[in-house]
């Protein structure tokens, strides 16, 4: 098991502060809650966080328990337990997650890794030389059949090869927003030489509903 712990003084910033809009959403989390139990928000309000700010920094852990009224080193714990919480300085364009667990290491991680290493930073969660990447290798991300993948913050790209993720990167690289999903022109995780089941267009087209709905009138 890995260590986790803060990024060094002086990445930190002097203070944190909820976005207007977050600040909002985080008034209606609290309201879900009975008087006292606000720390069952301390996940999403770390995740709202890192999502405003790209990591979660001592700053918003210590604003967070504040807020929840928590002890800091309460909110500390829940930071440093969770692989999910960035605790330094992340790309300001992308961060990339690549799976490295078996099904993805059989097709080919190990390819994608070698690019992160020669096109970002030798070491994973080191910040590129532009600071605008960054990388890091971990388990399981769910999509097994698409092997191998990568997670750019709530987007996946699937079905890679070294030359298919060099792409991808380019896009980023470009101010882009690359398609995500599967990278080799199939459908989700339908079989590679393409779909062998439920091939009915009407599931998908809305016709079998409409016929559903007129009978029912």
């Amino acid at each position: 098991m890995s260590v986790r712990r803060l990024a060094a003084t002086e990445v930190q910033p002097a203070s944190f502060a909820f976005s207007p809009e977050n600040e909002a959403w985080a008034a209606t989390v609290i309201a879900k809650f009975p008087a006292g139990k606000q720390a069952s928000a301390v996940i999403p309000f770390l995740m709202r966080a890192q999502e405003q700010e790209g990591w979660v920094s001592k700053a918003a852990i210590e604003t967070i328990a504040d807020r929840l009224a928590m002890k800091h080193i309460r909110v500390l714990e829940v930071a440093t337990f969770y692989t999910q919480f960035q605790l330094a300085p992340v790309g300001s364009v992308a961060h990339i997650q690549v799976c490295g667990t078996t099904p993805c290491m059989l097709r080919g991680s190990d390819g994608i890794i070698e690019v992160c290493k020669t096109r970002i930073a030798h070491h994973a969660h080191e910040l590129s030389a532009d600071g605008r990447f960054s990388w890091e290798e971990v388990e399981c991300l769910g999509a097994c059949v698409n092997a191998p993948m990568v997670a750019v913050a709530s987007d996946t790209y699937e079905d890679l090869t070294v030359e298919t993720f060099n792409a991808v990167l380019d896009a980023f690289e470009r101010g882009e927003t690359p398609a995500p999903g599967p990278q080799n022109g199939r459908n989700g995780a339908m079989a590679e030489g393409g779909q062998t089941s439920l091939t009915d267009p009407g599931l998908y087209d809305g016709s079998y509903r409409v016929n559903i709905v007129t009978q029912g009138k």
